[in-house]
């Protein structure tokens, strides 16, 4: 799978999703820091990129619909630290549930994961 990653996530979950054998990247290393964030989103959608970040803005489906982008994945945890991020990142890298993700949305929490997923057509 292709990722890009928002500013706002760690070096860290760039280099564990590489450990999955995931093309990974980063608004960072890009040149992107402190881009608007439809910038960056216009950007994986134009590379076919799950777009991940940890701003919930992302999350209101009225702004972004799914089937709309190539996917994104929007990190809802209380504690945002690496130490924190990185049990439900494995949780969802091992759920497989990423392959289903295309053009939909996945809100990860500490417990749970939840997806949106565009209708399929003729429903």
């Amino acid at each position: 799978m292709k990722f890009k990653l928002d500013e706002n996530l760690p070096e860290d979950l760039a280099d564990l999703l590489g450990s999955f054998g995931q093309d990974v990247a980063t608004a960072a290393k890009e040149n992107l820091s402190g881009a608007d964030d439809l910038v960056i989103l216009k950007e994986a959608i134009a590379e076919g990129r799950l777009f991940l970040t940890l701003d919930l803005g992302f999350a209101d489906i009225r702004k972004f619909p799914v089937g709309s982008h190539s996917g994104i994945v929007v990190f809802r945890l209380h504690d945002q630290r690496w130490s924190a991020m990185k049990k439900p990142v494995e949780r969802l890298m091992k759920s497989g549930l990423l392959a289903q993700l295309k053009q939909g949305l996945a809100i990860v929490d500490e417990t749970r994961i939840r997806f949106r997923l565009p209708r399929e057509s003729g429903e």
